[in-house]
């Protein structure tokens, strides 16, 4: 068969002119096929021309030759326009060698293609649609090519199928979506300018909801909000306000729940812009989404937490991050306490699957980073009903309380993230006490180092947290969720209590401190947490020097006053290292004798006139025995002067070292200070106070030659004659200053109990010394 007949209808010197070198001779050739079509349109011969196009296709457009390739392009544009409104019915044999040319290596060829298609779509114009992923799978290609020429016709191909799909109501967008999720992640520039121009217009078009298909794409646009074009990137916060506008306009028909783990991922960008928008969008979908949002809460605490020690060149970032951390913050309700976490009817599915995981012991302890955590999460196939306010959303405190640890624990963290974290345990442990206690044990040890935070801030924070883990009524050992540590908790039931002597204390007062009237009951993990406070103080002595009194006061504040005392100084009687027990004792010693916040406890132990008073008394005064001086001191606090008079005979069978000197010194200077007005006054009733008078001598008697000895000596100056002291009417004993002694108090028994704790640390000392020596000897040698 020759060419002639293999190419009918088409005349040879058509066949010629369309595979000629000149464009002007291949353009008359188009003009005599289009001429041609036009007469098979008008006979309705539709089998010829099928077959004109497909000679055009197969045998020029897709040839090997380029010439002949150039004249099949534009053949099949003249095909087009020949066919009018029919070209409708022949677009998938015009359209695909067109496209299939979109690839040629010759970018004059990949022009003519796009000229050829730019005919073939405004003759056809919404019968294109159908065929529109190929077209615009081909024009995101042509986006990015490197000739101009080719760009500029693509440019003018692109504006025209925009303004098809804009005047349409056809479009099928659900077929579209796959395609334009593939191609918003291209790295190229034009390719990414190309995709956003698209979203714009899809977006404008009242007709086509592309909110629905947000979750699909919306990861895309904020890698494409990075790019390092300024116009790539404003185009694309341009998209992005816009549908944030809309997700505003229309909340009830958002899909927050599918889009979370996505705006958790950006949130933690390194790019600023990026950062911010995200945050700016997680913030609107917490006060827009509300609960639905609480199964995300874990991811949204690990992209939020860290800015919220930014500085002031992320000013905006850290401000719109507390937003967001506040808002859900309040999301945390009561309810969500009595919830049962396994039931799985009517409940939002919970942010990453593998969180269910992280409720079991084993996984607490695996120490998954929260970035695995959440890259899991995403791979999860999500399905939300958006409006789900009236769906039981279940709180799993697993993940939570997870990356709260874990950015308490972190020392690089910020200060005020640090802050916001003990907020948030603060805030759980008020909301949902029963659940957090699960965790107590495990937050413990991290919640008692945060005491050596450099931070006051952080420190009254923890300790208001440490406060309310101690005092809840939910910490009771109940269900097993009591404190787990052997080594800190006695055996058997733990309470707080004085060590009970025959004789001494009447049967009321060996029970737990716990039943005090004066404050709520303190639950388990109190003794706990005065026993590991005591440890830490021991362990690290910088911390007591420093922030020992601080902390303590700030306890006495919030916690109950006389439980503090009374169970530190029941645990300072079992304390093993004598030596920080003195000190430890001395520090409690000059925090109840100068600190406001304890105006009541002193005025409670000033009169010892109450069984619980007394109780309290005597069980600092046995820890109190560990210092003698800090023992005289509280001898003169509760007017016990007589004894106070019996401890300083005492002292002249103890080791009078320059310590012991220096705290006989001090409690010179205390006696001058208010707190002793009271018993400054007493001396004037020198009748009812002799012993008073005694124990003040006899520690002018231990004090050299000094500042301390002289101040005292000159108070002691001022003591009246007693005989110039009596009243008129001599038939009447003067009892203004003197009060009962206390009952129920074995003063002999406390004497000897003081002797014995002297004895101890009298053969500790000489121990420690001995020691010493031994090691210069080892050295000598």
């Amino acid at each position: 068969m020759n060419a002639e007949r293999d190419l009918s209808p088409l005349t040879p010197g058509v066949v010629r002119a369309l595979t000629d070198k000149l464009y002007e001779k291949r353009k008359v050739a188009a003009l005599e096929i289009e001429k041609l079509v036009r007469e098979f349109v008008a006979q309705n011969n539709t089998s010829q021309i099928k077959h004109v196009i497909q000679i055009l296709s197969q045998e020029f457009a897709l040839s090997q030759h380029p010439h002949s390739r150039k004249g099949g392009l534009i053949g099949l544009a003249a095909c087009s326009i020949a066919l009018g409104k029919d070209s409708g019915l022949y677009l998938k044999e015009l359209i695909e060698p067109v496209l299939t040319c979109f690839n040629d290596a010759d970018s004059r060829l990949r022009y003519y293609a796009c000229e050829a298609l730019y005919n073939i779509v405004k003759v056809a114009r919404g019968s294109v649609l159908p065929h529109f992923n190929v077209l615009f799978d081909g024009l995101s290609k042509l986006a990015a090519d490197p000739d101009p020429n080719v760009k500029s016709g693509s440019e003018l191909l692109d504006r025209l199928l925009k303004d098809i799909v804009t005047e349409s109501n056809q479009f099928d967008l659900v077929g579209f979506i796959p395609l334009l999720r593939e191609r918003i992640y291209s790295n190229n520039q034009y390719a990414r300018q190309f995709i956003i121009s698209w979203i714009l217009v899809l977006e404008s078009v009242p007709d086509i909801n592309l909110l629905d298909y947000l979750p699909e794409i919306l990861d895309g646009l904020f890698q494409i909000l990075g790019d390092n074009s300024k116009e790539i990137r404003k185009m694309c916060e341009v998209a992005l306000g816009e549908f944030l506008k809309e997700i505003k306009k229309n909340p009830s028909s958002v899909k927050f729940a599918e889009m979370a783990n996505i705006l958790v991922i950006h949130c933690q960008a390194a790019d600023d812009l990026i950062q911010l928008t995200a945050m700016c969008w997680m913030r609107e979908f917490i006060q827009l989404a509300g609960r639905v949002m609480l199964p995300y809460s874990s991811g949204i605490l690990t992209a939020v937490l860290p800015c919220l020690s930014y500085d002031d060149r992320k000013k905006n970032i850290k401000e719109v991050a507390n937003v967001c951390n506040q808002s859900l913050m309040k999301l945390v309700i009561p309810e969500d306490d009595e919830m049962d976490e396994a039931k799985p009817s009517m409940t939002i599915p919970a942010e990453p699957t593998s969180e269910e995981s992280l409720s079991k012991p084993e996984a607490a302890t695996t120490g998954e980073s929260q970035n695995e955590l959440d890259i899991t999460a995403l791979k999860q196939p999500l399905f939300f009903l958006c409006s789900c306010e009236r769906i039981q959303v279940t709180l799993n405190l697993d993940g939570i309380v997870q990356v709260l640890d874990y950015h308490l624990s972190d020392t690089s963290i910020g200060m005020m993230t640090r802050i916001a974290v003990l907020k948030w345990l603060y805030h759980l442990y008020i909301k949902t006490p029963r659940k957090m206690f699960r965790h107590t044990d495990s937050l413990f040890p991290i919640l008692l180092r945060t005491l050596s935070d450099e931070s006051d801030e952080v420190i009254l924070k923890d300790l208001e947290l440490l406060a309310e883990i101690a005092s809840s009524p939910a910490g009771q050992t109940e269900e097993g969720h009591g404190p787990s540590d052997e080594s800190d908790v006695r055996p058997g039931p733990v309470e707080l209590h004085v060590p009970a002597r025959a004789g001494q204390l009447s049967s009321s007062s060996t029970k737990g401190l716990e039943c005090s009237p004066s404050t709520p009951t303190m639950n388990s993990y109190f003794y706990k947490f005065m026993i590991n406070l005591l440890k830490r103080f021991s362990s690290e002595r910088k911390l007591l020097e420093t922030r020992g009194a601080f902390i303590i006061r700030q306890l006495c504040l919030l916690l109950n006053a006389e439980n503090i005392f009374h169970s530190m100084a029941d645990i300072l009687l079992r304390e093993e290292d004598l030596k920080f027990a003195s000190t430890m004792v001395h520090t409690l010693n000059t925090i109840l004798l100068t600190s406001s916040e304890l105006f009541q406890l002193r005025n409670q132990l000033k009169d010892l006139k109450t069984p619980e008073s007394r109780n309290l008394f005597c069980c600092l005064y046995r820890s109190w025995c560990h210092n003698p001086v800090t023992t005289v001191s509280l001898c003169f606090l509760t007017q016990n002067y007589k004894h106070a008079y019996d401890l300083i005979q005492k002292f002249g069978d103890l080791e009078v070292t320059v310590d012991f000197l220096t705290e006989v010194d001090k409690l010179v200077q205390l006696i001058e200070c208010p707190i002793f007005t009271y018993l400054r006054l007493q001396l004037l009733d020198v009748k009812n106070n002799p012993y008073l008078i005694k124990a003040l001598y006899g520690l002018l008697m231990l004090l050299p030659q000094s500042s301390a000895f002289q101040l005292l000596s000159h108070r002691l100056e001022c003591v009246p004659n007693p005989e110039l002291m009596q009243t008129t009417d001599n038939t009447k004993p003067s009892n203004s200053f003197k009060r009962p002694a206390a009952s129920n108090i074995d003063y002999t028994e406390l004497l000897q109990h003081f002797e014995k704790v002297q004895n101890k640390h009298l053969e500790a000392r000489h121990q420690r010394a001995g020691q010493a020596e031994q090691l210069d000897r080892r050295v000598v040698l």
